[in-house]
């Protein structure tokens, strides 16, 4: 069994594969993680474990692990992965970009994929069916959107992003209309780099995750695959990939 964790700049996800099934998730906050961690999340069985995280300090954070699980990897970019790493600047690459890709690999194997993340930033990362990852971009998230508009114009308020429904395009007030604004354009700019590849790819596949699937989902108008735990699969992946070397 395989205890896989991601640790993000808010929350830290913890979970628990077999083989390739999930059988344990949670969330935790930071406070207080390692008390919440033992009491909550069952170990059993679990001989393997891989941490990721984008937060300095982890090796410290995650070190009682150790002592709990006997195989433990700290991802990084040299970590080996089941997939063709053809990116200029692999040493660059984010860590969480590499755990979409192989996640991708693992779901749709052989495929021309599209991985869309809609957090914090918005990515696009492309492997195609010879399992090679080439590269992708990255764009503002929602959240960085809003925070932006705020931030260089003073007299537009800080919002946070929510569920919006973007039918109602037309901003009847100042809230509404920066809503509007965002969403509409990321839904749109969404649509408009999944036309892009598929003129290349016609038989592109299209995965979209990340904490704001939510909201934008049933707002695409391509055919997607939504999967929030797409990363942690692909941690899981990597860790899978890891016992055969």
């Amino acid at each position: 069994m395989n205890l896989v964790i991601d640790e993000g700049n808010t929350l830290i996800k913890v979970a628990v594969y077999d083989g390739g099934k999930q059988q344990f998730f949670e969330s935790f906050e930071k406070d207080n993680f390692q008390q919440q961690f033992l009491a909550r999340v069952p170990l059993q069985g679990c001989t393997h474990a891989i941490i990721a995280t984008v937060v300095a300090e982890a090796e410290e954070r995650f070190s009682f692990l150790s002592s709990l699980v006997i195989n433990c990897v700290m991802m990084s970019a040299q970590t080996p992965v089941p997939f063709i790493n053809r990116y200029a600047t692999p040493h660059s690459l984010g860590i969480d970009r590499i755990a979409l890709v192989a996640g991708a690999v693992s779901r749709f194997p052989q495929h021309n994929t599209l991985i869309i993340d809609a957090g914090t930033c918005l990515t696009f990362d492309f492997v195609n069916k010879k399992n090679e990852y080439l590269g992708g971009a990255i764009a503002p998230g929602i959240a960085m959107r809003l925070k932006a508009m705020h931030h260089f114009t003073s007299k537009l308020p800080l919002i946070s992003e929510q569920n919006f429904d973007n039918q109602q395009f037309i901003g009847t007030n100042t809230q509404d209309c920066m809503l509007s604004g965002v969403y509409n354009n990321i839904v749109c700019e969404i649509d408009g780099v999944i036309a892009q590849y598929t003129q290349k790819y016609p038989d592109l596949t299209t995965i979209l995750t990340g904490g704001n699937q939510i909201y934008l989902e049933k707002r695409i108008k391509n055919r997607i695959f939504a999967g929030s735990f797409v990363l942690l699969e692909g941690l899981n992946a990597i860790l899978e990939y890891q016992k055969q070397l």
